[in-house]
């Protein structure tokens, strides 16, 4: 499958911009890396790199930035770092705005802080780094840092190493070819017998040269995104009737893993194949040629999931406007909870004007807010809310998002602000939606979950978990009248 070129003689000049972009960086770094003493006088004292930059890089880092990682330079050494302290200082400084590494963007002083897979920094590493930069880099003891990590060949799981790879076929797109959307050859799912799956990962394996690959996750994949399912299908590739498509999370580049609910695991049928109709390829700027890895991992065999997906729209994909040349823009969307609801997973999806998002619930005289995130249009993430975090809302609560626009020549990711933009699907359009997976409970269950976080949690009278506004209400819960009684006449004496 080839993506043909109607721009080929942009490739000379792509690979041009490519090295300039790449010597900038370099300059940038290495002037921070020189920084006056007089900040280096403001700087805390005793910070190196072996003792206190290595745990950060470890944890956070160099997954991506290692030798044959997909980032742009490798952090694993102290020759390798040191050279760009002042880059890496900055770009954690971002924290949560466009532009932050590690690519993770909420925000730490609002809503809910507990979530899976969290690779974002503290306030102390990021003080950390900034010392170590403005201090002149030291280099400290080698024997002060923690034992070397040791990286497979291949493809990186950060969701942990898949039971089940399914790999799809190799498509090329040629360098400085236009992007391209239509369907991919569907691809039998080798498995024996029905499973439920508790996360899925997805990683683009290409042959895209590193080490001269431009330092955006652009340069160095050739899908935008893969909106797909799962189907049974029969020898002929057609539809078996009565087996309905399972939709999974859309595939974004650089996306992070998908983990669902623990009790809501979604199932992989035997016989099934990889079904995708809107796929998107866009070039590297240097003929690439590339598959996806789509890993999945399974809950234990006889595992049956407790909750049913929670179908909720919550978005605006029709009267989107937004003005060009003007930032602090708004948008707003509602959905009413029709039954009891835990919210799994928070993700902002936005386009490039987007700058954030916030996630609101909305219960009675209440308005409280449960994540905000920055956002950053080359880097989709998806936000799992730890299992004794997640929110649990009564029906009747209205969800809110509101997203906020910038859509001027300060936004990095806007190729030009003049433009006026609404509804669409290209990147110069706009969608403005909340893709976050949620599941529905019963009266029963949503009663359990509840009495299970108080336990668990120790919640006591006067505290307040955000989002749970009934966590702490017992009169919603069922009264035991045997108990009561026995209260009551104990109280009075009989």
């Amino acid at each position: 499958m080839r993506v043909q070129p109607e721009l080929v003689r942009l490739k000379t000049q792509i690979a041009t911009t490519i090295k300039s972009v790449s010597a900038l960086a370099a300059s940038m770094s290495l002037a921070a890396f020189l920084l006056p003493a007089a900040a280096s006088a403001q700087a805390q004292e005793g910070v190196t790199f072996h003792k206190d930059i290595v745990p950060i890089l470890q944890r956070s880092c160099q997954n991506c930035h290692r030798p044959e990682g997909v980032a742009p330079m490798s952090l694993v050494t102290y020759e390798e770092a040191a050279p760009f302290a002042g880059l890496i200082e900055y770009k954690t400084g971002l924290r949560d705005r466009a532009g932050a590494m590690p690519p993770y963007y909420l925000e730490k002083d609002i809503g809910i802080q507990d979530y899976k897979d969290d690779p974002s920094l503290t306030d102390e590493e990021i003080a950390a780094i900034s010392a170590w930069a403005r201090s002149g880099a030291p280099e400290g003891d080698p024997a002060d840092a923690p034992p070397a990590l040791v990286f497979q060949e291949g493809a990186v799981w950060t969701a942990g190493e898949p039971d089940l790879i399914v790999r799809t076929e190799d498509v090329t797109v040629l360098g400085g070819a236009p992007d391209w959307w239509g369907d991919i050859p569907r691809v039998a799912i080798p498995i024996e017998e029905d499973r439920y799956v508790s996360s899925v990962e997805i990683i683009e394996v290409n042959d895209v040269d590193t080490s001269g690959a431009a330092g955006t996750v652009g340069g160095r994949n050739i899908y935008h995104h893969m909106i797909w399912s799962t189907q049974v299908l029969d020898e002929n590739l057609n539809a078996v009737e009565g087996e309905p498509a399972v939709s999974w999370p859309v595939h974004e580049i650089a996306r992070n893993p998908d983990i669902f609910d623990p009790d809501s695991g979604r199932l992989l049928k035997k016989g099934s194949y990889v079904v995708s109709d809107s796929v998107h390829l866009h070039s590297t700027g240097v003929d690439t040629t590339g598959h996806l890895l789509i890993g999945f991992r399974f809950h234990p065999v006889g595992y049956e999931p407790k909750y049913r997906p929670a179908l909720i729209g919550l978005g605006n994909g029709v009267d989107i406007s937004i003005t060009g040349n003007e930032e602090g823009q708004e948008l707003h969307a509602y959905a009413v909870l029709e039954q009891h609801t835990k919210v799994v997973t928070f993700e902002p999806h936005l386009h490039a004007p987007g700058e954030r998002m916030c996630l609101e619930a909305i219960w009675g005289y209440t308005v409280e807010t449960l994540t905000c995130v920055g956002y950053d249009h080359n880097w989709v993430r998806g936000y799992t809310y730890e299992d004794n975090s997640a929110p649990l809302l009564p029906k009747g609560t209205v969800l809110h998002i509101v997203g906020y626009m910038n859509n001027t020549n300060t936004n990095p990711n806007v190729p030009d602000s003049r433009n006026w933009q609404g509804s669409g699907n290209r990147s110069v359009t706009n969608m403005f939606i909340d893709l976050g997976m949620r599941v529905s409970l019963s009266e029963e269950q949503f009663l359990e979950e509840m009495r299970v976080r108080r336990e668990t949690l120790n919640l006591g009278p006067n505290d307040h978990q955000i989002g749970c506004p009934l966590c702490l209400a017992p009169l919603v819960a069922p009264v035991d009248e045997a108990a009561t009684g026995a209260e009551v006449a104990s109280s009075q004496g009989d």
